[in-house]
């Protein structure tokens, strides 16, 4: 059978990686027809064994045509307290395991000095991701960085300092490395009011992988209460209930050479969570396979 053109970008879904197991998520979701999947860890591995959650994933999966595309850490690895080390160091650990999982990307967001200014993070944002580029370079790896600003902003936060396009600007300038880019999300630009589709086209060299998270701008509460204010101005949306023209997005990463995974990631929609996470999470499939293109053509290719 000849490859597929379309699968050369594949809709997935994130796995919490930190479950008791993982495994077994990943094969209750399968059938819903994700094409790959991103296990991730909240800030440190919880003691996870990786080699054996590599294996238990891969049997999981079996011969499905379905790839792991990324494996994520979300913490802080600037900062010097004890969770935060732990956090370098599962950066580190999942840096020389992604490989057992047939890898080749990890990715979180950067870390911040909380409190201080965004800039005020850039020496150490070098210090740390300096040494972690070079050691991801020699096993073949590319870093991520999610563009999340985790209520954060360009005066103060306390996560991530990666969710900005002048910082993006800053960070690269710091540290030129090829394998370091962006895990993108129109979401989190949308919740700054930034046309996401022009950062496609001037980013797309440094888009190493893409969220399925949406958004939507309430313009009646912006036009009566303003941003930030006593109301919430957006609503961050699983894909196929938010603001984004996701046809569009997905032609201009293909027009700028993109190709890999968009992975949904849930849990964020007012409505379609908890009881009704796998719900969200399955329009959301159908919605980003019929934006790509031709859904029937996949389950019937020629």
């Amino acid at each position: 059978m000849m490859p597929n053109p379309l699968l050369d970008i594949r809709i997935g879904t994130m796995v919490r990686a930190n479950l008791e197991d993982p495994a077994a998520y990943v094969r209750q979701i399968l059938p819903l027809g994700f094409e790959s999947i991103q296990p991730f860890f909240w800030q440190t591995l919880g003691g996870k064994d990786l080699p054996r959650l590599a294996g238990e994933i891969r049997e999981a999966i079996g011969d499905a045509d379905v790839v792991v595309s990324s494996l994520g850490v979300f913490g802080n690895p600037l900062e010097s307290g004890e969770v935060d080390r732990g956090v370098l160091a599962a950066w580190e650990t999942v840096i020389d395991n992604a490989h057992l999982f047939g890898a080749s990307m990890v990715s979180g967001f950067t870390g911040r000095l909380r409190g201080k200014k965004l800039t005020d993070s850039l020496p150490r944002f070098r210090e740390v991701w300096g040494p972690l580029a070079r050691r991801a370079a020699d096993k073949g790896v590319r870093i991520a960085f999610e563009n999340c600003a985790m209520d954060g902003n360009w005066a103060a936060g306390d996560w991530n300092i990666a969710h900005n396009p002048d910082a993006w600007e800053l960070m690269f300038n710091e540290l030129p490395d090829d394998n370091l880019g962006l895990e993108w999300e129109p979401c989190h630009q949308l919740v700054y009011l930034i046309d996401p589709i022009p950062q496609i086209r001037k980013w797309a060299p440094r888009i190493f992988h893409v969220h399925g998270k949406d958004a939507t701008v309430r313009w009646d509460v912006i036009r009566e209460h303003g941003v930030f204010g006593r109301l919430p101005f957006v609503q961050m949306r699983t894909p196929g209930f938010g603001d984004s023209d996701w046809t569009r997005v997905i032609s201009e990463l293909r027009l700028a050479g993109y190709k890999g995974a968009i992975d949904i990631e849930g849990w964020h929609d007012p409505v379609y969570r908890d009881d009704l996470e796998i719900t969200g999470q399955a329009r959301a499939l159908e919605y980003l396979k019929q934006c790509r293109g031709g859904a029937s053509y996949l389950q019937n290719p020629t």
